[in-house]
């Protein structure tokens, strides 16, 4: 398949979606594409872009052009250039590849089967220690901790996409000092934070790669709260990271516990499937 600029644009929304760095997404296409990626300078611009909040794919952004207005119709044929031409898909909240290796369908599956047994397929008093944290993608991030008993807590991040260990001080503040902690994260932590981690005594549960319906933020919390703010304009993004905290605490106890049932309901079926995706809701 011959690529033109526009798939190339496409392609680089994906990657700006998935949260790599303009440099990450370069090393990316080089690798993939050598001398036909896009130019360093290109990526970088586009990535401008897109923070801006362009989803049009038409034309190279130009100095002083009025901002492109987010309309379905550009959305459509961003999701229609991922999807039916360069094999990606959205499953629940993030734009994945559209095909699994075998060797990450194998890890989807050791993952699963790891977990299940330690918790008694979510029947151990342990699930009750874990900790599930990951990022939402939006202009301003913040990353959100949820745990079977409810939300732990909603941390602005203000342009940081890094795990920290002021991170997991503030989640250690939310929770009984007798308990131990098993943090669930979808991000890796730096050696710093894990030598905290380690001191602290609390424990990092691993996570799969392109997996975001194994994580509970992301097939639950994520849909949920933007299901419930859908519609509503904000003045500034502390003004949404707050509506979402509200939001996220408006929610009953009992909609944690069956989201934490269905995440052990969701390795089983991963487990069934041979590490394919699926969608269940």
């Amino acid at each position: 398949m011959e690529l033109n600029r526009k798939h190339f644009r496409a392609i680089i929304y994906y990657k700006f979606q998935r949260r790599l760095s303009q440099q990450e997404c370069l090393d990316e296409l080089l690798s993939v594409f050598g001398n036909e990626a896009p130019h360093q300078s290109t990526i970088f611009r586009w990535y401008g872009e897109f923070k801006r909040g362009r989803v049009s794919l038409n034309g190279d952004p130009r100095v002083g052009a009025p901002k492109t207005a987010v309309t379905q119709e550009n959305v459509d044929a961003i999701q229609k250039i991922l999807y039916e031409e360069l094999g990606v898909r959205k499953l629940v909240s993030r734009w994945i590849p559209h095909l699994l290796t075998e060797e990450r369908k194998a890890a989807r599956v050791n993952w699963c089967q790891k977990t299940l047994d330690r918790f008694n397929s979510g029947n151990s008093k342990n699930v009750y220690s874990i900790v599930s944290g990951d990022e939402s993608v939006s202009k301003k991030m913040d990353a959100t901790f949820v745990s079977k008993a409810g939300h732990i807590a909603t941390i602005p991040l203000n342009e940081q996409r890094t795990v920290t260990a002021d991170w997991y001080t503030i989640i250690s503040s939310k929770i009984n000092p007798e308990r131990r902690i098993i943090v669930h994260q979808d991000s890796a932590s730096s050696h710093t934070t894990s030598q905290y981690l380690t001191e602290e005594s609390v424990e990092l549960l691993d996570h799969p790669p392109y997996s975001p319906g194994l994580s509970p933020n992301d097939f639950f919390t994520f849909p949920k709260i933007k299901n419930r703010l859908r519609g509503q304009r904000f003045q500034s993004p502390e003004e949404a990271v707050n509506a979402f905290k509200y939001a996220v605490l408006d929610l009953p106890a009992n909609e944690w516990n069956k989201c934490f049932e269905n995440w052990f309901e969701r390795m089983q079926m991963c487990i069934n499937l041979r590490g394919q995706y699926f969608e269940k809701q």
